[in-house]
């Protein structure tokens, strides 16, 4: 099993390279939201930080509009149906990572959080998870149309970050609620933890479905 290494779109290159910028546009934005989370976890709302927002912003309305080319382009070639539905679905995943990239980021922006400094380093350290968990979906879901094999090693990469992330957002949930703070303030915090946790999660969802897509091209 996994033992394709034929570009799955090789005879639609248009759509392929499309489908290649898409995947550049995930990477983008990762390493936009790094920074931003990293930012701001030093300088609050500062110029950098919100330039960093800003890149995040349009990283996701670029990756709106290549998305519905990709859409366009998937209904004009003459593409097998179920070849066409998981491509499609495929696309669409990835689009809600996107999204949540540029969701969390707006949430910094808007609600401008007090970080306590006690904090910090847990959610530097969530972020950087959260963000390499989509970076190898990123490259699982890249590996997906050339190579199989390659696919499931970054998928596995995927699945330990992911829970690497559940325990480190689950130690800080819990670090914060027995604290004295008052139960806004943990609420709060709680919600961007959530937010920032929710995109490894995204990434896991999309990785349990990539494998099926993988499968039904190996039978």
């Amino acid at each position: 099993m996994f033992h394709i290494n034929v570009s799955l779109l090789s005879k639609t290159k248009a759509l392929e390279a499309n489908i290649d910028q898409f995947h550049d546009k995930l990477i983008d934005i990762s390493l936009s939201f790094s920074k931003a989370i990293k930012t701001y976890l030093k300088e609050g709302r500062s110029h950098d930080f919100e330039k960093y927002s800003k890149q995040v912003k349009n990283i996701e309305h670029e990756a709106d509009t290549l998305r519905r080319d990709i859409e366009k382009r998937l209904y004009s070639y003459n593409l097998l149906p179920d070849l066409r539905a998981d491509v499609l679905k495929l696309v669409e995943n990835l689009d809600k990572v996107i999204n949540k990239f540029e969701e969390v980021t707006y949430m910094f922006f808007a609600q401008k959080p007090d970080i306590p400094d006690e904090y910090r380093g847990y959610f530097k350290e969530l972020g950087k998870l959260s963000a390499g968990c989509a970076e190898s979906m990123c490259k699982a879901s890249r590996a997906y149309f050339r190579d199989l094999t390659t696919m499931r090693d970054y998928a596995q990469k995927v699945y330990f970050l992911e829970h690497e992330s559940d325990t480190c957002s689950r130690n800080l949930t819990e670090e914060i609620f027995a604290s004295p703070r008052s139960l806004a303030e943990k609420m709060q915090l709680r919600q961007f933890i959530d937010g920032i946790a929710d995109i490894a999660d995204e990434a896991e969802d999309f990785i349990d479905q990539l494998l099926i897509f993988a499968i039904k091209r190996d039978i």
